[in-house]
């Protein structure tokens, strides 16, 4: 089993994303490196709800969800002291000001970016 895969299995992901066909997308790969998804939204309020109520790993966010801004699911997943990762399409300047240091993953994304994204992050909360 390749160790990726390996450290994938215990792992769950918040997936937020606005577009039912790109969130089932991203949640089949995640599920094919191996990682559980914790739960699914694709509206703020939702997203909030489960930030709050689902136990979870990393979230991964899109920034724009039917075009409000990401912050406040963003600023739920920090107030748990969670990791998570933007998507966008719009690079490090779509990005709320104040999350422009946090790790971005450029759509569309290959599997292989969204998995050693993922990897590098949760390497550096282990350590």
């Amino acid at each position: 089993m390749p160790s990726t895969l390996k450290a994938a299995q215990r792992r769950a992901v918040l997936l937020v994303e606005d577009e039912v066909m790109i969130r089932m997308m991203v949640a089949d790969m995640l599920e094919e490196l191996g990682y559980t998804i914790a739960g699914e939204a694709g509206d703020i309020d939702e997203a909030v709800r489960l930030v709050q109520c689902t136990d979870f790993d990393i979230a991964i966010l899109d920034v724009n969800l039917n075009g409000k801004v990401i912050s406040p699911v963003a600023e739920a997943v920090q107030l748990r002291g969670l990791p998570l990762i933007f998507a966008t399409g719009y690079g490090a300047q779509g990005l709320p000001e104040k999350f422009r240091d946090r790790p971005v993953i450029q759509k569309p994304f290959q599997m292989e970016t969204l998995a050693r994204t993922i990897e590098t992050i949760l390497k550096n909360v282990a350590a």
